[in-house]
């Protein structure tokens, strides 16, 4: 399942390495139905999907929480990282309008000639499968550990506002990644989201930058 190749591991799913991450999101449900944790920040009712050619993230961190909208609360795995350069972004999201019957799409698109540039970025997420390579990476430390500079830690640490269980399960490296990434996402946060070449299209009818199939 691994092949260390120059100081890397490489996964062919990133699903395979999320597993923990996803039980330890679950943790967190169980915290928060004991009272034990407020939710995350609220969210809307929307998922939307998110699709990347390639991107490149340095000072990596994933780990369980917990997002709230009006239809309850879902558990997702959250990627952080300090800086990320990505190429051939998509993000879609498809709104049903009762009153007519009918879907609403916004597409957003850029980095296909320049590439896309963030930094403090996370993206909560239930679902992502993309190739992946990690380099320097540590599986099952703690989350309170994973700020860089603080002890061992080489993420961004946690995302100021999300709830987790103390001393739950995340995994950290020093650079990661990932290829023909697709992802379905309830939130997106960065400090700063520099898209140069963005072009939006808003239109009747479903049209997403991947088929649910897709990440099958």
């Amino acid at each position: 399942m691994k092949d260390r190749t120059r100081g890397g591991t490489r996964w062919r799913r990133f699903a395979v390495v999320m597993v923990p991450g996803v039980a330890a999101s679950a943790a967190v449900g169980v915290a928060v139905a004991q009272g034990a944790l407020a939710a995350s920040f609220s969210v809307s009712g929307q998922q939307f999907k998110v699709a990347a050619g390639k991107m490149v993230g340095e000072d990596f961190v994933q780990y369980g929480a917990l997002e709230q909208n009006s239809k309850g609360a879902h558990p997702v795995a959250v990627v952080g990282v300090n800086h990320a350069t990505i190429n051939n972004l998509c993000q879609s999201v498809v709104v049903p309008i009762p009153l007519i019957g009918q879907d609403v799409s916004m597409v957003l698109k850029a980095g296909d000639k320049e590439a896309v540039d963030a930094k403090q970025l996370y993206i909560d997420a239930d679902v992502l499968k993309a190739d992946a390579e990690f380099e320097d990476i540590d599986i099952g430390v703690s989350v309170d550990d994973t700020l860089k500079g603080k002890g061992a830690g080489k993420g961004p640490g946690p995302h100021a506002g999300d709830k987790y269980v103390p001393g739950s399960f995340a995994q950290q490296a020093k650079k990661v990644t990932f290829t023909n990434a697709k992802q379905r996402a309830w939130a997106t946060t960065a400090g700063t989201f520099t898209l140069k070449g963005l072009k939006m299209s808003v239109g009747f009818g479903k049209n997403e930058c991947f088929k649910d199939s897709e990440l099958e």
